[in-house]
């Protein structure tokens, strides 16, 4: 598999924990925000890397208990927003505040 993170391997990522890979996940959730309104392609660009850094998250099999039913909902979610009809009602300041809370987790685990 070809990963758009050209330095990131999928054993690579699994060794993380997993609040510094929901924050590296946000991180390119809030790039995608940013550039929404300033350049279409690069926001894209992000939201791709975003969602491909889900499914590695989704796939590491120390998530799978008591994280994998809301990594899906996040993945149905953040789709939805970026490219659906937004039919959850969720806002740029949602998704902002979620993925807070795992940057302020991961830096204190450190």
């Amino acid at each position: 598999m070809s990963l758009l993170h050209q330095d990131l391997t999928k054993e690579k990522w699994q060794s993380l924990s997993f609040f510094y890979q929901m924050a590296n996940i946000g991180a390119e959730i809030g790039r995608t925000i940013t550039w929404k309104k300033k350049d279409l392609q690069k926001s894209n660009a992000s939201f791709e890397r975003g969602i491909e850094l889900l499914d590695l998250t989704i796939e590491d099999k120390k998530n799978r208990i008591g994280k994998l039913k809301e990594l899906c909902v996040l993945r149905e979610v953040l789709v939805d927003y970026f490219t659906g009809e937004e039919t959850y009602g969720f806002s740029d300041k949602d998704f902002n505040d979620y993925f807070y809370g795992f940057n302020y987790a991961a830096i204190m685990s450190k």
